[in-house]
């Protein structure tokens, strides 16, 4: 079972500052930076899966969640700090976050600290998953990067980043799906399409610490849904399902933007406007940025993301129980359990901004309904009610 501990430490990451020693026209957080990289991850494996080359993604995910807890433990280093200071000290350091994470990891069971152990210890371990991460770490800062260049220009040794950046980028060309993204436009409009989400702020009628925004809270979900399935030992297709799902569940909003739950619900039949509306703009403007052999598996994803489904004759198939489909061949996906771990987000979301003295009837109420409504939810055996706990 996930600690209160743990949870938090995942949140702290969208109150860490990227960029804050350069002008910047917002603010940039690690939570946002993160969620980006995993996106870019997907994509740049999906290009060399194609390429005929074998993809471990229980690794590839399991690697970026590993590395963004990483991240998170030694946050206060500036990359060039943190890079020259792993060049010589990398497996103390290393030794470090894994002592200060090990209580915390060995609570969710399945093996996971001991991977965790096991991912930062030995250098051929998922070695190609980790080049792959390493390539779209380098690409979302060259997203970032492009961003801020302009209000820096006068800045010293703002060329001599540029050029570092760029010199990273090209020491990746031997991945497809670098070379991919940086000489096709269409493939880097998706790429800069789900980077635009970090620009929504989630709650955007109510002023919150910190001030989430659509991108990390993906990943956030993402993790959860990843850490619940492991917890409930189901299928390798359905894990890489529900984290994929759970990673692009808000995909549509870069579109729509984040329309709230009182509108939606406030007339009759308008949710389902706003799905088939949000469908059209789907097919119309985000799939044709990405290979077609790719587009029935996002819509998979992203379409009716809250149901339960399967894949049984080329069909999708909306089941209520999952039981008799956990075997790879179903493709299933636990769309109730992005819903589940959707909502916790948000009940944490607007916990942690109470506990951060934010008093607004707003919070309050919220908080106290998303708790009324989903904290007695079950998921096989996870029991959402002692992590709805945590936060009462």
């Amino acid at each position: 079972m996930i600690t209160k501990e743990l949870i938090v430490r995942i949140f702290s990451a969208a109150n860490i500052l990227r960029w804050n020693d350069h002008i910047r026209p917002f603010d940039f957080f690690e939570l946002d930076k993160q969620a980006h990289k995993m996106i870019i991850a997907y994509i740049v494996a999906k290009f060399e899966e194609g390429e005929g080359r074998k993809i471990d993604w229980t690794k590839l995910i399991e690697g970026g969640i590993f590395e963004f807890f990483q991240r998170i433990m030694l946050t206060d280093l500036k990359p060039e700090v943190f890079h020259e200071l792993m060049s010589k000290k990398e497996k103390e350091l290393n030794n470090w976050v894994m002592e200060n994470l090990k209580e915390d990891l060995s609570a969710l069971g399945c093996g996971i600290n001991e991977r965790f152990e096991e991912y930062f210890s030995d250098c051929k371990y998922a070695a190609f998953e980790k080049r792959i991460l390493s390539s779209a770490h380098a690409l979302s800062t060259k997203w970032e990067f492009g961003i801020i260049y302009p209000w820096n220009a006068m800045l010293y040794g703002i060329e001599k980043t540029k050029q570092e950046i760029d010199e990273t980028i090209a020491s990746f060309d031997d991945l497809s799906g670098i070379r991919k993204l940086m000489i096709n436009k269409k493939y880097y409009g998706f790429l800069d399409l789900c980077g635009q989400l970090r620009f929504q702020q989630r709650w955007a009628q109510a002023f919150r610490i910190p001030k989430t925004t659509v991108l990390g809270h993906m990943l956030i979900v993402a993790i959860f849904s990843y850490i619940f399935s492991k917890e409930m030992k189901v299928s390798e297709k359905r894990i890489y399902n529900n984290f994929y799902s759970s990673l692009f569940h808000d995909l549509p909003e870069i579109l729509t933007k984040d329309i709230i739950r009182p509108i939606k619900s406030s007339i009759a039949g308008l949710e389902e406007i706003i799905k088939v509306y949000e469908n059209k703009q789907v097919d119309e403007r985000i799939l044709p940025l990405i290979p077609e052999s790719w587009h029935e598996e996002m819509k998979y994803f992203v379409q009716n993301e809250f149901s339960d489904k399967i894949i049984e004759n080329g069909k999708v198939i909306a089941v209520k129980d999952l039981t008799d489909y956990d075997d790879n061949k179903y493709n299933a996906v636990d769309g109730s359990l992005t819903e589940m771990c959707d909502k916790f987000c948000a009940y944490i979301e607007a916990s942690i901004a109470l506990e951060y003295g934010i008093k607004s009837e707003t919070l309050i109420q919220s908080k106290q309904g998303l708790y009324d409504k989903y904290s007695g939810l079950s998921k096989n055996n996870i029991n959402f009610k002692k992590l709805y706990d945590y936060f009462k």
